[in-house]
């Protein structure tokens, strides 16, 4: 509640007040800001971290890395808690909005449709200059960053604080073929991407003679059982099946979904509940569950797993997880495990006036003593509010504070009225937990208008019968994860 934008704009107005009452008196100002004659900011507040742009301009500039969860989320409290003469704020992001990636699977599956998840950059902040483009080089010490926009130019900006919060690309291996053959979950691209080819397989197999390629056709894998692949083979399982209904000549025991992972259980970062009640759905789905299971080649038209078996198939779909953007690793700092790491106040140590934060920050969480905050969006929309308040107070509006995090749960859709969840501990399964987790998922959502758009995408989901066709505005056949992602703009 204390990181809340609405806290932060009746503060700011307090503060306002505070800063005006003084003059009307007859008094000197004891502005929060450090004043011309070198006075302190306002007790509790870290100071003013000064750097060469500052002195070259009457405002310090804030640039941030990012439209995600918590780079939005910085943005958001700023401009709620700075007043317009405090600062200039910069946003830059090869998208002009916020991708709630949580529903991917759904728009996999056709459930909702795919702009109604993009929640508007320029509609949430009213102050923030938008930069389209990717961050390709960060300098330290002359403070500035270099940013590959449009038509791939590059230029430079100059910050006074930077905060980096550009997210996490798609964790792949050095698997022979699955570079080339193999499909990613991370973007509105790959998502739409996946629903027009799975139809495409469904329509060769639909249109051919052979019982063998038909079969390659119908048959679908994932890798990764945590969050997304345990969501996506459910409920593009619960898709195929009703798709059936515009392919008479393939029958229901043709198609099958195979889920693969290395671990011994499913979801097995989170509450053995959840992964108990996502397992039961699955199979009751008729999900082929290979746990202590993995790839170890992917082709064309077959795809070998380290039991040494050989799957004929055409799709091999890679979620297992996620890992940070390398740009964080060209500033020099520690890392851990690819994420910078910073200190509780989202700080990277010895490199002043530079915030981290989310997938790509190996954030202190002191509920786990100590180690790095879980790469969930539930992290990155707390840290964006709480970073805010840090880069607000560095400017000299309001203190610092270390980062908490307190588990409010999980919750797992897959599909329909099947779901699991565990809010405040409590488990769920079955309509009640699809019942909350679709309420979570509404509130989560930064736009009123998007969560509008989602609702009525469920309602006429469950109302209305599918529409099985493909868009074809995609990516072509043979995009790879890495060309998708655009991964070789950092590589040295």
């Amino acid at each position: 509640m204390r990181n809340s934008v609405t806290v932060a704009r009746v503060t700011r107005q307090v503060e306002q007040w505070r800063r005006t009452a003084p003059f009307e008196s007859g008094m000197a100002p004891q502005s929060g800001m450090a004043s011309q004659s070198g006075a302190a900011p306002q007790s509790g507040a870290a100071p003013a971290t000064s750097g060469p742009a500052e002195h070259g301009r009457a405002r310090p500039k804030v640039i941030v890395v990012g439209s995600g969860y918590a780079g939005l989320g910085v943005l958001s409290h700023l401009e709620a808690r700075l007043p317009a003469h405090a600062a200039d704020l910069a946003l830059v992001s090869p998208v002009d909005h916020l991708l709630y990636t949580s529903l991917l699977p759904q728009v996999a599956a056709g459930d909702i449709e795919p702009r109604h998840l993009a929640v508007s950059v320029r509609g949430t902040l009213r102050r923030t200059v938008s930069h389209l483009g990717h961050v390709t080089e960060i300098d330290t010490k002359r403070r500035t960053i270099t940013v590959l926009g449009r038509a791939d130019v590059p230029y430079t900006l100059a910050w006074d604080r930077l905060v980096l919060a550009p997210g996490a690309h798609t964790r792949t291996f050095d698997i022979p073929g699955l570079a080339d053959h193999g499909l990613g979950m991370k973007n509105l691209a790959e998502a739409v991407y996946l629903r027009d080819h799975v139809l495409r397989q469904l329509a060769y197999a639909d249109a051919s003679p052979d019982a063998a390629a038909r079969r390659a056709h119908c048959t679908f894998v994932v890798v990764g059982a945590g969050y997304t692949g345990t969501e996506l083979a459910a409920q593009m399982r619960r898709f195929t099946v009703k798709a059936l209904e515009q392919f008479p000549r393939l029958r229901l025991e043709q198609v099958r979904w195979l889920l693969l992972d290395l671990a011994d259980k499913v979801l097995p970062e989170l509450d053995e509940h959840l992964g108990i009640g996502a397992r039961q759905v699955l199979r009751e789905r008729g999900v082929e569950i290979r746990l202590k299971t993995s790839v170890r080649e992917v082709r064309t038209d077959a795809v070998t797993l380290t039991s040494g078996e050989v799957i004929p198939t055409h799709t091999l779909v890679w979620c297992a997880g996620v890992t940070p953007n390398p740009l964080v690793g060209s500033l020099g700092a520690e890392t851990v495990r690819g994420r910078v790491v910073v200190d509780e106040r989202f700080q990277v140590p010895g490199l002043s006036g530079v915030f981290a934060l989310g997938d790509a920050a190996a954030v202190p969480d002191s509920t786990r003593g100590g180690l790095p905050a879980g790469q969930t969006a539930q992290n990155a929309v707390r840290q964006g509010a709480a970073a805010g308040r840090n880069v607000a107070a560095s400017l000299g509006y309001g203190g610092m504070r270390p980062y908490r995090h307190r588990d409010l749960g999980f919750v797992v859709d897959l599909g329909g009225a099947d779901a699991v969840a565990n809010p405040l501990g409590l488990r769920l399964s079955g309509v009640p937990a699809a019942a909350v987790t679709r309420a979570y998922h509404l509130l989560a959502l930064r736009s009123a208008t998007n969560r509008a758009y989602v609702a009525a995408d469920w309602l006429l989901a469950a109302l209305v019968k599918p529409r099985t066709v493909q868009l074809g505005f995609l990516p072509p056949p043979q995009a790879t994860i890495a060309q998708v992602e655009r991964t070789e703009l950092y590589q040295s």
